[in-house]
């Protein structure tokens, strides 16, 4: 699909070749306050790693209205590798992660990826690049943890419902054997050199489309490792403190997790439904643990974190559930 680019220029010459160069593409769709967070939190971590890296910025507007474009306009940031915009309005998220791979790749050496309602650490280029250089990685990824607001449902800061989000903690340097888009950075010659290794688009509206992408290129032999410190922090939006919304979540995670196995051939039909029933012996036993020791059963909890087996068996049976 064509696409039209606008850029800000920046006021910084361009990239030494002793630098390396890294540029993060962030897809949005009407979050326009979250992203211009982002596009403040970038700033600060490429202040940050100057000047042994230097980073541009790519947002790919999939609003048909191209709205985002006046968050970009009005940005006073200056990237060293510049701030670009792409306008794809094809509500289709893997169009949309195909155009800013597409873009990234043309200006630097290294594509990042991360989300639109998130903010990055200050560290977080230093951290993802020295993970890189130590281990020769093709591709390193990190955590990205959900934060809830102050005035949020106290359920959902005394039940561990961030930790159903929320990346397992790893050793730093670690091999990675599951990478997110929501936090990862991928070496540009490896894109160029498997262009099979791109976002499926039948999957841009179900979800998965992030899983199926790094499942295809550790297939095709990224090596990739894992940062610690190169954390992402998920703002969580007032909509998504209800106890509505993490039943939901935790019923399309599910599902999305089966429908990206079966496509990716990493599980079968009775593989999910044996992991299926694990889950949901899990989820029994976890308030009567707590009950045993004394603790509050966090029931709440218990009962979103029953419905991933339901999702999961219903990916097996064949039902996609949209994300929304």
């Amino acid at each position: 699909m064509p696409f039209v680019s606008y850029r800000v220029p920046s006021d910084t010459p361009e990239a030494s070749l002793a630098t390396t160069t890294v540029a993060v593409y962030v897809c949005t769709y009407r979050r326009n306050l979250p992203l211009a967070r982002m596009i403040d939190s970038l700033e600060v971590a490429a202040d940050a790693a100057r000047p042994e890296i230097e980073l541009g910025v790519v947002v790919v507007d999939d609003n048909a209205d191209g709205s985002a474009k006046e968050v970009v306009e009005r940005s006073t940031h200056r990237f060293p590798l510049g701030l670009h915009y792409v306008h794809i309005g094809a509500g289709n998220i893997a169009t949309a992660r195909n155009a800013g791979l597409q873009s990234a790749m043309a200006l630097a050496d290294w594509v990042a990826m991360v989300d639109d309602d998130q903010i990055v650490v200050p560290e977080w280029l230093t951290e993802l690049v020295e993970v890189q250089r130590r281990t020769g990685a093709d591709a390193v990824t990190a955590p990205v943890y959900p934060r809830f607001s102050d005035g949020a449902p106290t359920w959902l800061h005394n039940q561990p419902f961030a930790e159903l989000w929320g990346t397992p903690v790893k050793q730093d340097g670690a091999p990675a054997t599951d990478l997110q888009t929501a936090n990862s950075m991928i070496r540009t010659n490896f894109l160029v050199e498997h262009p099979a290794v791109r976002f499926s688009t039948d999957l841009g509206a179900t979800g998965g489309e992030d899983m199926v992408f790094y499942r295809g290129a550790l297939d095709a032999g990224l090596r990739a490792h894992y940062s610690r410190h190169a954390v992402n922090w998920e703002l969580q939006s007032p909509d998504r403190a209800t106890y509505r919304y993490q039943l939901w979540r935790c019923l399309w995670h599910g599902n999305t997790e089966a429908v990206t196995s079966l496509r990716a051939g990493r599980a079968g039909r009775l593989r999910l439904a044996a992991r299926a029933v694990k889950r949901t012996i899990q989820a029994a036993g976890h308030p009567i643990g707590r009950l045993r020791r004394g603790e509050s059963p966090q029931l709440r909890y218990s009962l979103a974190y029953a419905l991933q087996p339901v999702g999961i068996l219903l990916g097996a049976a064949g039902v996609r559930l949209s994300h929304r």
